[in-house]
């Protein structure tokens, strides 16, 4: 899917959903307020609580009333498992016949020299 296309609210989960895979949101931390993300993103408060919404339905944010959001136990682990099986699937199989169409072996790309 052309990331252009894709609703707003879901580029915000891919943006909280890279911070947390790359360890900059850890489990039990705090994530920022609607208010200060949407301020951060330029996006519409409304926006930012739809796709803070879908991650507390998928298990990977906690809320404490009055106190805030939280990544959950295990959401790095969640998405890990999420964003492989999505590359598998969608992503590695397109890139797999271009290589066959250009003759390059995997090997070749694992070479230190290049």
């Amino acid at each position: 899917m052309n990331s252009s296309s894709k609703p707003v609210y879901l580029k915000l989960r891919d943006i909280i959903s890279d911070s947390i895979l790359d360890k900059q949101y850890a489990e039990g931390d705090m994530l920022p307020s609607v208010r200060a993300f949407a301020a951060e993103q330029g996006a519409n408060p409304l926006t930012v609580a739809k796709a803070y919404q879908g991650f507390q339905e998928d298990g990977l944010i906690t809320v404490k009333r009055g106190v805030g959001m939280f990544v959950a136990r295990g959401a790095r682990d969640k998405l890990l498992e999420s964003q492989r099986k999505d590359f598998v699937k969608n992503v590695w199989p397109p890139v797999e016949r271009q290589m066959r169409r250009l003759d390059i072996r995997l090997d070749e790309l694992l070479e230190k020299d290049g």
